[in-house]
């Protein structure tokens, strides 16, 4: 996992009126909390903050007053008509910290032959790994799996270091069988009759 780093000044202005200018500027208002410290409010380049959270889970490194922080994305708002960043919030980590990350799933392969359509119940995965050594995603292989067939959270191959933060027995996807053949089948069979 790649380490972003972005230059921050320390907001001492809060408020609507307040976050309006900084927005104008091209910057985006956050908050720095974790490890019971106090909480920081700092400004970030909107650009480069827009860039580095097309990454999930990506790792910022803060230049705070001078001090270099380790960060996560745990909260980003957006506009919700023009998408625009309006704030983050971050979660401080360490070095060598576990901390508790959703993972987005990635199936790879073909289902079995037959009109068979795949079922994402969890669309990300819930995992414990360390902080700096964050998986991009999770890849499960859905090679020969036909209908009826399930992938359970337990049957899924973690990268080293991360472990399931969900239920073992949760199921991750499924294999329907397409249910407009029989809808057809059973109308011709009516029409017959």
């Amino acid at each position: 996992m790649s380490e972003v780093k972005l230059a921050s000044e320390v907001r001492t202005e809060f408020g609507k009126g307040a976050a309006r200018r900084i927005r104008r500027e091209s910057k985006v208002p956050a908050v720095v909390y974790g490890h019971g410290g106090e909480t920081i409010h700092i400004t970030l380049p909107g650009h480069e903050l827009l860039l580095a959270l097309r990454t999930p889970n990506v790792l910022l490194s803060l230049d705070i007053d001078g001090t270099t922080q380790l960060a996560i994305p745990k909260a980003v708002q957006r506009d919700p008509l023009k998408g625009f960043l309006e704030h983050v919030d971050l979660l401080l980590v360490k070095l060598g910290e576990k901390v508790t990350v959703e993972l987005p799933i990635v199936a790879e392969g073909e289902l079995a032959a037959g009109s068979n359509l795949l079922e994402y119940v969890l669309n990300t995965l819930a995992v414990e790994t360390e902080a700096t050594h964050i998986p991009e995603s999770v890849v499960i292989s859905i090679a020969g799996l036909d209908a009826g067939d399930a992938v359970h959270a337990k049957d899924i191959k973690l990268p080293a270091g991360t472990t399931l933060a969900v239920d073992e027995d949760a199921i991750v996807l499924q294999v329907l069988a397409a249910q407009a053949e029989e809808a057809a089948a059973e109308s011709d069979e009516s029409a017959e009759a």
